[in-house]
């Protein structure tokens, strides 16, 4: 599993966090999972430099993920362009 990736979130509060990881799994299927997981549970859990950081939705303005997954749900808009 090689290929690094990039989250960076956005919180309410106009703070932010970048975090650097490898590729969590060669399957997109897996991937998927993953993300539909993570959306049930409105946390996100990040092991990093050996703690985890569990981070609440409701702190999160929103997130960006680089780069962007190949299998996204239906309802996703793709291709779009961003601008704040």
């Amino acid at each position: 599993m090689q290929g690094k990736r990039d989250l960076t979130i956005h919180f309410l509060d106009g703070s932010k966090l970048d975090i650097d990881f490898p590729k969590q799994t060669d399957n997109e299927y897996a991937a998927g999972i993953k993300l539909t997981e993570a959306l049930a549970h409105r946390q996100l859990i990040v092991e990093a430099d050996g703690a985890p950081l569990i981070i609440p939705f409701e702190n999160i303005k929103y997130m960006q993920a680089y780069p962007a997954p190949t299998r996204l749900p239906g309802y996703a808009i793709k291709a779009a362009k961003f601008s704040e």
